[in-house]
């Protein structure tokens, strides 16, 4: 019988959710535990939204009006406390934020480049693009980044409540010409709305077929 992965999804984040740690340069990045999915993207893309959506919580994640709000990466144990996590949630900085100094983005580069590299737990990171107004420069940059890192990644549109319906499948299918022949990619994209809650519950069933694929869990246990 296959597997169910959208009730795979919503047991695994049904469990409890709590913030477990901040690194804002590497040595500060915490020993390899659990396996990690991070979330990447331009700063007020929406990813602190994402997360609290995808934790069934409200302030899970810190979200703010101001672009640049994330200075730090941030995790999250999902499903127990620490090393006992079935999964640990990863909240990395914005890039791309036009108001921040070129020393504090230069910083935050260096951050998000000695966590890419090596990351044995790491998964998968999932690229937030606006789903509004597709993938701008920076986040190419962000995608070549990735290719080079040999980093799996897959793109999440945000916002699809603010597009409207008859654009909403030319947006999906312009991203998804975006990555077709990118190395590391992987070749689907979800829309999702932090708002109305579409696309919420096909990212938790992604991320749930991630780590039942890599072993990691089955029927929503370690």
């Amino acid at each position: 019988m296959p597997l169910d992965f959208a009730e795979l999804g919503r047991t695994l984040f049904g469990g409890e959710c709590a913030f477990l740690w901040a690194a804002a340069n590497a040595a500060q990045l915490p020993p390899p535990g659990p396996p990690e999915i991070a979330f990447a993207g331009r700063s007020n893309v929406g990813k602190s939204s994402l997360l609290n959506a995808l934790t069934n919580r409200k302030t899970l994640a810190r979200t703010s009006h101001t672009p640049g709000c994330t200075q730090e990466i941030n995790f999250f144990a999902l499903g127990g406390d620490g090393e006992t996590a079935k999964l640990h949630l990863i909240d990395m900085p914005g890039y791309g934020h036009a108001a921040a100094s070129k020393e504090k983005t230069a910083s935050w580069t260096r951050l998000i480049g000695d966590f890419l590299r090596g990351r044995a737990p790491l998964l998968r990171v999932f690229l937030l693009i606006d789903g509004r107004h597709g993938a701008k420069p920076i986040d190419i940059e962000m995608l070549d980044f990735l290719d080079r890192s040999a980093m799996s990644y897959q793109i999440v549109l945000t916002k699809r409540d603010e597009v409207k319906a008859a654009e909403r499948e030319g947006r999906l299918a312009a991203t998804l010409a975006l990555v077709n022949k990118r190395p590391a990619a992987f070749p689907e994209a979800i829309f999702t709305s932090s708002r109305s809650g579409e696309g919420v519950a096909e990212l938790r069933a992604a991320i749930a077929r991630l780590l039942v694929e890599r072993g990691t869990a089955r029927h929503g246990t370690r």
